[in-house]
């Protein structure tokens, strides 16, 4: 009656039953005894368990076997191996079932020094070949990561059974191990042994975790024939299978047929196709699943926000960021770090920001996802002030917030913050991390040092098209065109084959050196060699070579045989190429394209002015800007940053803002001084305004780009570089200055606008007057 009791958990029938047994008198029999601590203990009322146990008059080995048992079986294994050590200190020999529960609560624990332990007091005590403690100490072994161990205590039994093969198969998929599991899985079956079900599931979990479609369906065929294909087991094991495979329709197929789908196989088919690139399909199941009644954990909510993340569907984001707060999981750490997340990824990083300052426990991952989001969106100086704090909370970065912090230094073109991140990833050991490494690259290339940019590129250790893509990118930016191409060259005699992304690089290090033939050979041959048909920035980049070389004509001939329709990039080149030109024919017609694909866009309504006033078509500037005014469409005012001493400073045209204006104007007098007498011009024609030529020439004089420049004359070393970032193409006047002021004042400028580097050296612009 007290087993019954025990199984079923029924404490208060179990106190009536207590109270026969005292009655009776029966609470001084061993057996009545041990079984009445057992009933307590399962119950989970340890303290009366305990009481009851220390009132045994005379304890055997069973009673300390039923007590400690009791405790490994409700996970409280720290008591456990309390006791068992109190039992040998009392004097009483353990026997196999307590050496086997010993085991079990090593396993548990993962303390594989006491579980040596206990396999060294099995043996003295002559229990080693005892087929209980054997099978506990397979499992023991395996579970915490010792499988040589596991496995050579496994060939040392005689006569494996099930459970022997079982815990040695699990164990090696357990810690990924697969290759070994299927070879012994394989063994098995040569044996006398025929798997069963949980045999299978481990099998298939190695199939998932080596990707052998081939093989789980064998398994598959052979689970059929058992007539054991609708156990849920199994069924979760089939569609993991399939789902880490790739084979989401089979995946699907067999989560259809399973007649009750838990939890957990919910789980696994969201998650698949997730991981198989179906986003859509992913968000789309939580609904159906939310109505099944399933219910939902921290892991569906995560992989959903994950999925939601990918499309950017920010009123999904919000109606599960709202379910997570009706069921109470918003505290959750997992979903508190999935939804800074999804919020910035889908471009919401206030709302990122709200739940990050909210958590209670901040932790690398959450950190990661907020870094993360601040310098995909341009808040590069929020990602580096979080890292600081990071570093305050004693919270060490992994490679992946390294990673993010280079791309923050890269969009600011803050070169000495971004050393001080290199730094670091040195310090932490992330140096061999490929992701790592191709974000050094890509930095240092965006913040004006292609050799820096190089060095890193060096010290990839395995180089993959992400690593030649971003060099070659670098070198095209930076209008080393050849170079650009004799690494592609050299890329594809490593056997490493392009994407689009690498040819788009290849076509604008083509573009930036003006190498127009080579364009053509690389474009028209993309597809034959590569088997890569051209997209549309591939057609932009080749329009923008015919364009800036003049050749309208051919650009026009290619934007009417596109096998699609030319989108704004393409039309934008063709309009850019018209204002170099002043060709305002091509220019009209470009942007008349242009205002009904994006007619919210003030920067086509600028060009096309700028168009007009070259050919002094003043009548025609003054509609356009009149129309933008009736329109309310702003012209993008020009910004360059520079970085001092670790911070970004900005400046506007004419601006007059900063803590030092009255130095930096002063200094700008200075080289105006210093420019007239080395015989620069003021270049009065490229500024479009209709204004008279002493007001066009105060307006050139406190470009935004020139005001950087100044700064960085007077805040830093003589000698030193500076380093400037423009959010719009340069302006010739500027450029001009630049060459001279370079030469005046011996230091090299590198200026990176909108389109390219230029890297100013005496006298002297790396772009050749190509930009």
């Amino acid at each position: 009656v007290l087993k019954a009791c025990t199984s079923k958990k029924d404490l208060f029938l179990g106190l009536q039953v207590h109270g026969i047994v005292v009655f009776t008198g029966f609470d001084s029999d061993e057996f009545v005894a041990n079984s009445l601590v057992v009933m307590y203990a399962k119950c989970g009322n340890f303290i009366d368990s305990r009481r009851l146990f220390d009132a045994i008059p005379e304890r055997s080995v069973v009673s300390w076997n039923s007590l400690f048992s009791c405790y490994v079986h409700c996970d409280f294994l720290e008591e456990a191996v309390c006791f068992f050590k109190e039992m040998v200190l009392s004097g009483i020999r353990p026997n196999e079932f307590s050496l086997s529960s010993m085991i079990n609560a090593c396993a548990g624990s993962g303390d594989s020094l006491l579980g040596r332990k206990i396999h060294g007091y099995s043996i003295k005590l002559g229990y080693d070949s005892d087929m209980f403690s054997a099978n506990a100490l397979v499992d023991m072994y395996a579970k915490v990561g010792n499988l040589e161990d596991a496995v050579a205590v496994f060939k040392d039994i005689e006569h494996p059974d099930i459970v022997s093969w079982n815990a040695v198969i699990a164990g090696c998929v357990l810690h990924e191990h697969n290759d070994w599991a299927l070879k012994l899985f394989q063994q098995m079956k040569s044996s006398e042994i025929n798997p069963n079900m949980f045999t299978y599931t481990s099998a298939l979990k190695a199939c998932a975790g080596m990707e052998l479609k081939e093989l789980g369906r064998q398994l598959h065929c052979s689970l059929i024939k058992m007539e054991i294909k609708s156990d849920p087991i199994v069924g979760v094991g089939l569609v993991d299978m399939y789902a880490k495979c790739g084979s989401m329709d089979e995946a699907r197929m067999i989560f259809h047929l399973m007649p009750e789908k838990n939890l957990i196989a919910w789980n696994i088919v969201i998650s698949g196709h997730l991981q198989n690139g179906g986003d859509m399909e992913a968000a789309s199941l939580f609904p159906w699943m939310y109505r099944e009644g399933v219910g939902f954990d921290q892991t569906t909510l995560s992989t959903v926000l994950k999925s939601v993340a990918s499309f950017q569907a920010i009123g999904v984001c919000k109606q599960v960021h709202a379910l997570s707060v009706k069921t109470a999981f918003e505290s959750d750490d997992y979903i508190v770090n999935s939804l800074i997340d999804a919020y910035g990824k889908c471009g919401h990083v206030e709302d990122a920001v709200k739940i990050f300052k909210e958590s209670s426990a901040v932790d690398l991952v959450a950190c990661t996802s907020m870094i993360t989001a601040y310098a995909q969106f341009g808040l590069g100086e929020e990602a580096l002030k979080l890292y600081l704090e990071m570093q305050d909370r004693e919270i060490n970065p992994d490679s992946f917030v390294c990673s993010s912090l280079l791309n923050a230094c890269a969009n600011l073109s803050a070169y000495e913050q971004g050393k001080q991140v290199h730094v670091h990833i040195i310090k932490f050991g992330f140096m061999s991390d490929t992701f790592a490494g191709n974000s050094l690259v890509n930095m240092y290339a965006k913040c004006g040092s292609i050799d820096d940019a190089d060095r890193a590129f060096s010290e990839i250790p395995d180089r993959g098209i992400v690593s030649w893509s971003a060099m070659i990118g670098g070198l095209a930016q930076h209008g080393r065109g050849k170079e650009a191409l004799q690494m592609f060259g050299q890329m594809l005699e490593d056997g490493v084959l392009p994407n689009h992304i690498t040819l788009v690089s290849v076509l604008c290090a083509c573009n930036h050196a003006g190498l127009v033939a080579e364009a053509k050979h690389h474009f028209e041959s993309m597809e034959k060699k590569f088997g890569i048909q051209p997209m549309q920035e591939h057609y932009a980049c080749m329009i923008d070579i015919l364009g800036r070389a003049g050749k309208f004509q051919e650009a026009m001939e290619l934007v009417d045989t596109m096998p699609f329709q030319a989108n704004a990039s393409v039309w934008g080149a063709l309009l850019g190429a018209a204002r170099i030109y002043k060709n305002v024919e091509v220019g009209q017609h470009a942007a008349e394209m242009l205002f009904a694909i994006e007619p919210e866009k003030s920067s086509t309504h600028v060009l096309l002015s700028n168009i007009y006033a070259s050919a002094g078509m003043w009548d025609n500037v003054a509609k356009v800007r009149r129309f933008m005014k009736d329109n309310k469409l702003k012209k993008e005012p020009g910004m360059s940053w520079i970085e001092v001493k670790d911070k970004v400073y900005t400046f506007t045209v004419g601006d007059r803002s900063h803590a030092r204006s009255k130095e930096i104007y002063a200094k700008l007098d200075e080289v105006s001084d210093l420019l007239n007498k080395a015989g620069y011009v003021p270049m009065v024609e490229t500024d479009l305004h209709d204004v008279e030529e002493s007001e066009k020439e105060q307006l050139l004089y406190h470009h935004s780009e020139k005001l950087a420049v100044a700064f960085g004359l007077i805040a830093t070393p003589p000698g030193a570089t500076i380093r400037v970032k423009k959010n719009l193409r340069i302006c010739v006047d500027c450029h001009t200055s630049f060459e001279f002021i370079s030469k005046i004042v011996s230091r090299e400028i590198i200026v990176r606008d909108v389109n390219r580097f230029h890297h100013f050296r005496n006298g002297s612009c790396s772009c050749g007057g190509y930009w």
